[in-house]
């Protein structure tokens, strides 16, 4: 039998039942070997006896658990009242952050840990709210205690209702059955309430009693055999079975080497679900999401502003054309994109994803100059190492072989100008000695291919799938300049720069850069729907317009092409992103970063770290002195990256760079767990040879 999970005890009103039924099911798990901790985070209503406080439930939660009576409780009210009044009443603050505290706590020292809820799942714990909130942050699968008597399923539908709305997993009923028999509405209601919720009812208690002083232990002892706890994990079992199963027969992963990963033992991880920094797998392990699922997510997984745009959305419509119509979300975020990009980006062009706003980016420009009466700068120039996308376009400007190579016969051609690589400068140079020579390539092309240059493609700041190489002060004011003199425009692609990663809003902020064009994506949403935008100058934009028969339109479009859902989630995005302490937190916990990454350098095995911003790369070398490279087949970085999950961080390689590169919303506890697993694992495969 798999460990039993942690749970939410809630129920559809107060006096239902919640904390007999936690001791029940305390008493149940004990019975399966898990050590379990009943956590009741507010109690209200203290008792005085010769002077001393009595919380009557706490006492008798602890005793049915066999723990201390200080690992149940956290606010202890005294008014018998409203969570919210009793803690003004005694001049407490309920903060949540303090309740996910002593939860995680308890999971450290505990096998599970069952949570009882205040009230109903909607009893206010402050002004603003509920605890339903609550619930959201500590996102545990939900037990609702029920009763069948009249009016009970109007309560549990909308008790269940409301934690599904939040996200939350509805695992099980459990039904106090005191008094059913008493009307025909207790009766018909016990058949009914599990097939309107549709979730399986696991215990139907006959003798369960409101108080928990009307009840010995050993009454409870008997109750507590007749929960069915299979109904909390096998379901969760059998549908982690059939996705595994499923996934092994049908799923081609990108960017793997499916025979290593079929190979992962004991499988490979499936993600269920995920909350804040972390993602948790179908088998009840929690993960450090240290890619921000591959370098989207902002602000957490289920941020809860986010969330709530895109379910406002959803009732309203889902999808809509932009050909030939426009839809509200869409034109609103037309608007603020262009409010906050460099200046003078005027028109945004909407798609999917990162490769297809550079194919537009590239498409543009092609037909930019057409229109513009010089059709022979038809070139393009980027740097090598770049990585633009998978598209064609896209891969035709890129510069990387691993990705590339093999597609070559089937691009366009473009010309390719040394990248700044410093660690591995094939000048054998250092900045600022090198005074950027291996810029003078760009000079040289740009000024033989003069007139025939249509744009220059950089990723502004750091060449992110590269392996994190970060390009030293001035390189990107001597692009420009070079882009300027001989009339070439200048595409920036902050796919996965923008949005904060890299310490400004954008990258090329941070030289003062002013693209001609930006391609947007990944980190638009936060991380939560797929959507991309292209900005513009004016007189690119301008130089489209014209009569239909002049056939100076861009015919080019998506499906999906800004799509109400993706838009309304990134409209929420930016309103997060654009509070007063967004960059700043990014800079504190960017120079938190660097500060925790140092010891990494004295690693024998790591040839170089580089950071910008929440974005870092750790360069694994055979020998240090000689940067020798590891051999391919020994798929080191891979190693490494499966090594720190046991630790309980998700990390990807770059060829054998190991990145780091968190959502931004990652708390400074959480940036330390994250590069010392990542030193761990380094240590444990480079050194000592496991795994």
């Amino acid at each position: 039998m798999s460990r039993l999970p942690s749970l939410l005890v809630t129920g559809t009103d107060t006096g239902v039942g919640k904390t007999v039924a936690t001791a029940l099911l305390a008493l149940a798990y004990r019975r399966q070997g898990v050590a379990t901790a009943p956590f009741k985070p507010v109690a209200a209503g203290c008792r005085k006896r010769r002077g001393r406080e009595i919380w009557a439930d706490n006492a008798f939660l602890a005793a049915a658990a066999g723990i201390p009576e200080e690992d149940v409780g956290l606010y202890r009210l005294s008014k018998p009242v409203s969570p919210h009044l009793a803690a003004a009443a005694d001049g407490v603050r309920i903060d949540v952050r303090a309740i996910a505290g002593k939860l995680n706590r308890l999971k450290k020292k505990y096998d599970a840990v069952l949570v009882e809820g205040a009230g109903g799942i909607m009893a206010p714990v402050s002004s603003r709210k509920t605890f339903l909130d609550i619930a959201e942050e500590l996102d545990l699968p939900v037990v609702v205690v029920t009763t069948a008597r009249l009016g009970t399923l109007n309560h549990t539908l909308l008790t269940v209702s409301a934690c599904r709305e939040r996200g939350l997993s509805v695992a099980g009923l459990v039904i106090n059955r005191r008094r059913a028999k008493a009307d025909e509405a207790g009766r018909s209601n016990l058949a009914e309430l599990g097939v309107l919720t549709k979730v399986p009812v696991i215990g139907l208690i006959p003798e369960m009693a409101v108080s928990v002083e009307a009840l010995d232990f050993r009454a409870l002892g008997r109750q507590a055999g007749r929960l069915d706890l299979s109904k909390l994990e096998t379901k969760g079992e059998s549908r982690h079975r059939r996705a595994i199963d499923a996934d092994r027969r049908h799923v081609w992963h990108p960017f793997s080497a499916m025979l290593e990963y079929q190979g992962e033992k004991p499988h490979p991880l499936m993600i269920v679900s995920g909350k804040g920094s972390y993602l948790n797998d179908s088998l009840g392990s929690c993960y450090l999401d240290g890619t921000a699922s591959l370098w989207v997510n902002v602000h957490g997984h289920r941020r809860g502003e986010l969330d709530r745009a895109v379910r406002k959305q959803l009732g309203q419509v889902a999808h809509s054309t932009l050909l030939g119509l426009g839809n509200e979300p869409a034109a609103l975020l037309a608007a603020r994109l262009a409010e906050m990009a460099p200046g003078g980006l005027e028109r945004v062009f909407f798609s999917d994803n990162g490769s297809t706003a550079v194919e537009v980016a590239l498409k543009v420009a092609f037909q930019y100059w057409r229109q513009s009466g010089q059709p022979d700068r038809n070139e393009f120039i980027s740097f090598v190492n770049a990585y633009h996308g998978d598209t064609l376009g896209a891969v035709s400007v890129g510069g990387h072989d691993l990705y590339h190579s093999m597609f070559r016969p089937l691009l366009f051609r473009a010309h390719l100008a040394p990248a700044a690589y410093c660690y591995r400068c094939t000048a054998g140079l250092s900045h600022p000695g090198c005074r950027l020579a291996c810029l003078d390539a760009l000079e040289t092309l740009l000024e033989r291919r003069a007139g025939r240059v249509a744009a220059v493609i950089v990723e502004p700041r750091v060449q992110a799938a590269a392996g994190v190489l970060v390009q030293p002060p001035g390189y990107l004011k001597k692009i420009t300049r070079l882009c300027r003199r001989h009339g070439a425009l200048l595409i920036a692609d902050e796919v996965a720069t923008g949005f904060g990663r890299t310490g400004t809003m954008f990258a090329c902020q941070q030289e003062d850069l002013r693209p001609d064009i930006i391609a947007l994506a990944k980190g638009i949403t936060g991380g939560y729907l797929p959507l991309a935008a292209t900005l513009f100058k004016e007189e690119i934009y301008a130089a489209f317009l014209g009569r239909y028969e002049e056939l100076k339109t861009f015919f080019h479009g998506h499906t999906y092409t800004g799509n109400p859902l993706a838009s309304a989630a990134a409209l929420a995005n930016i309103e997060l992103v654009r509070k007063p302490g967004f960059l700043p937190g990014i800079g504190k916990r960017s120079a938190r970063l660097a500060a925790l990454l140092e010891p990494l350098k004295r690693l024998p095995h790591v040839g170089d770290v580089r950071q910008l911003g929440l974005m870092a790369g750790v360069e694994l070398v055979r020998e240090r002195q000689s940067q020798a490279p590891f051999p391919l087949h020994e798929r080191v970085a891979r190693r490494v990256i499966l090594k720190a999950r046991e630790r309980g961080v998700i990390i990807r390689p770059l060829d054998d760079t190991v990145a780091l590169v968190p959502p931004l919303s990652i708390h400074t506890g959480e940036l330390k767990q994250l590069v010392d697993a990542t030193a761990w694992a380094i240590r444990e495969v480079t050194e000592r040879g496991n795994g």
